[in-house]
C-alpha cells in the first residue's frame, strides 16, 4: 500500500484535504480502544513506522515486542529532536512511548472494545491512558534524577 492510499484509508480523505486534521482527531480520539487510537493518529508518520520499523521487527519478534520496540524507536526520534534543540540529552519521549507501547500491547491482549460507548467516553479513555503514561514518565524522571 502506498502512503497516499494509507492516509486516505486512515483519514477518509486524501493527503492535504481540508478535513484531514478534523478527521484525524475525530477518528483517533474516538477509536474503540487504545490500540486503534494509534492506527489513526498521525497516519504519515505511522505509515513509515509501520513499514520501516514494525513490519521488519515483527518478522523476527512476537508482535507485542515489535509494537513496544516501534514505540521506543518513535520516542527516540522525538528525543533526538529535543536533544538537538536543547543541546542536552533527553530520553523523556523514549520512556513515555515505552509506556504507551506497553499500554497498546496490553489493550490488544485484553481485547477491550468501547465502540458501543459514546464518542466522548472513548476520547476520554484514550486521553486518560496517554495522561497516565505521561504522569508515570514524569514520576520516573523525578526518581531517576536522584540516581
Amino acid at each position: 500500500m502506498k502512503l497516499s492510499e494509507y492516509v486516505k484509508k486512515r483519514n477518509g480523505v486524501p493527503i492535504g484535504h481540508s478535513s484531514s486534521l478534523q478527521n484525524n482527531l475525530q477518528r483517533s480520539l474516538g477509536a474503540k480502544n487504545f490500540s486503534a487510537f494509534w492506527n489513526f493518529w498521525n497516519p504519515i508518520f505511522g505509515y513509515y513506522l509501520g513499514t520501516k520499523i514494525f513490519k521488519p521487527l515483527k518478522r523476527e519478534l512476537p508482535a507485542g515486542f515489535a509494537v513496544v520496540l516501534t514505540f521506543v524507536f518513535c520516542g527516540l526520534v522525538h528525543d533526538l529532536v529535543t536533544t538537538l534543540i536543547r543541546g542536552k540529552l533527553s530520553l523523556f519521549f523514549s520512556v513515555w512511548f515505552l509506556l504507551m507501547g506497553t499500554a497498546v500491547t496490553v489493550s490488544k491482549f485484553l481485547n477491550y472494545d468501547l465502540s458501543n460507548k459514546k464518542w466522548i467516553f472513548r476520547a476520554l479513555m484514550n486521553l486518560t491512558i496517554i495522561g497516565v503514561c505521561l504522569f508515570l514518565t514524569n514520576y520516573l524522571n523525578t526518581i531517576w534524577k536522584y540516581y
